[in-house]
């Protein structure tokens, strides 16, 4: 990868700072995210401020992934939400394990492509791929999205030992993963 592009996490508030949080997986992992004076803020879908952003709050983080740091564009705090654990294990996440090899799995429809094809994309279209892949598949950090050369995204997911790839329509809607 050529440095820090589009993505996002879902999880638990563990710590908040002036600078921003830290937060947990469905899978455990810790993710650093930084906020800027331009990140916005959601309460569901309505408008909200940071003091919405608390400790043990499930949030969908959405900006520039650089390893397991977002510096945050967007968070989206989820009323009643789990942190993505439900939909992890309903997925079948299998959290990063050192020296466990991924499986070869796939679920849904999964595109004729080689890894490396396309282009990396930021912005809207990377926001609303990684809501999609996110709101499916919870558990790892999605580090970047790419759209193919038919007009669907790869989603790429870290920190997991599976899937690694999200497959997301050009409707924003989840086709498959492995």
């Amino acid at each position: 990868m050529a440095g820090p592009s589009g993505g996002g996490a879902t999880g638990i508030v563990e710590t908040t700072s002036p600078s921003g949080f830290t937060l947990s997986t469905a899978t455990g992992v810790k993710v650093t995210v930084d906020e800027a004076s331009s990140t916005t803020y959601k309460m569901g879908a309505r408008r909200a401020s940071v003091r919405a952003v608390k400790e043990g709050a499930s949030v969908l983080v959405l900006g520039t992934v650089d390893s397991a740091t977002i510096t945050a564009t967007k968070v989206i705090v989820q009323p009643k939400g789990d942190g993505g654990v439900a939909a992890a294990e309903a997925a079948g996440v299998i959290p990063f394990k050192q020296g466990t090899p991924s499986p070869a799995k796939s679920v849904g429809q999964i595109p004729d492509y080689t890894e490396g094809e396309g282009t990396i994309v930021s912005g809207a279209a990377a926001d609303k791929a990684t809501k999609a892949a996110q709101a499916v598949v919870p558990g790892g950090i999605n580090d970047r999205v790419v759209k193919l050369s038919n007009g669907e995204y790869e989603v790429h997911n870290i920190s997991v030992n599976w899937p690694h790839h999200i497959f997301v329509s050009k409707n924003f809607k989840v086709l498959g993963y492995e």
